[in-house]
């Protein structure tokens, strides 16, 4: 008997990670909850997003909840959207793959459980374009996404319980199709080399727990000095929360959040961060977080 009911709780997740344009994310304990109920048809938002988020069929959790319902082959019910959402939308924290995983799992619950997590993360990497926050979403942890023969193949890298996420969330957005526009179809072999060795150096400080080598490892050439062009502050929110003790320090995603990783000092770090960003005259709001091992999960 399928139920009529389904909540499911979404982390935000944290994707390139500096040098793993499209392949690297990490979820992030912060989360999104998503209630889908047979029934009524209607919505109900609170949280990010609250006040420009859609209500109709165009709203990523419902259009999920629909996928799902049209591969299984099964009609869909009229349904109520119930979204508590604490991820920042619009700021490079997977608020949209948190939406569109969240549906996907409530989708695969009302209709029966006919998708594997793996049947997911192929229509989650679908409908999203890339791999690298809703492999995170789904199955928590750090994770390495990549395409092999049109499917998503992934693998998990450990992650030292000491590590923190200091994120200066600004308080302008960075559309995703904005930045991602920013970026030519084209990169130098020196900067392709650069970055590969610093993705493999940052799997490996992870995998070891060797820390120091953060800093080098999460350094990037292929996204981030584009997209510098429209956010001016970004490089000196990084150099500021690397002079204050971070271990590493990197644009979240597509941005506009920065994120620090630490494990001391979070709270020192936090603030010369959100001091770099008011000099450059950008306001915005610190967050002090951890990597989650847990993804995605139907609650109760």
């Amino acid at each position: 008997m399928t139920p009529q009911a389904v909540t499911v709780e979404v982390p935000a997740t944290s994707a390139n990670m500096g040098p793993g344009f499209d392949c690297l994310g990490i979820a992030l304990d912060i989360w999104n909850t998503i209630t889908i109920e047979a029934g009524e048809a209607g919505f109900e938002i609170c949280g990010y997003g609250a006040d420009d988020l859609p209500r109709d069929s165009t709203n990523m959790a419902l259009a999920s909840v629909e996928r799902v319902f049209e591969k299984v082959g099964c009609p869909m019910p009229p349904l109520f959207v119930r979204c508590r959402n604490e991820i920042p939308t619009a700021r490079g924290l997977g608020s949209s793959s948190a939406a569109l995983v969240g549906g996907l799992m409530a989708g695969n619950e009302l209709s029966g459980r006919h998708l594997s997590p793996d049947d997911l993360l192929q229509m989650a990497a679908e409908i999203e374009g890339h791999p690298d926050n809703v492999t995170p979403a789904l199955f928590g942890g750090m994770r390495i996404a990549v395409y092999s023969e049109g499917r998503v193949v992934s693998a998990r890298v450990p992650v030292p319980d000491s590590l923190s996420a200091v994120l200066y969330v600004p308080s302008v957005p960075m559309p995703t199709e904005q930045a991602r526009g920013l970026l030519g179809s084209e990169v130098s072999r020196a900067d392709a080399v650069f970055n590969i060795g610093r993705s493999a150096l940052l799997v490996s400080a992870m995998a070891t727990g060797d820390l120091t080598r953060l800093r080098l490892a999460t350094e990037d050439r292929l996204h981030q000095p584009a997209r510098q062009t429209i956010f001016f502050p970004m490089k000196n929110i990084i150099r500021a929360a690397l002079d204050a003790g971070a271990l590493g320090a990197f644009l979240s995603g597509a941005g506009s959040t920065v994120l620090a990783l630490a494990s001391e000092k979070e709270f020192t770090i936090g603030y010369e961060m959100a001091d770099a960003a008011a000099k450059s005259g950008l306001d915005g709001d610190v967050r002090i977080t951890r990597p989650t091992a847990r993804g995605a999960r139907v609650a109760g």
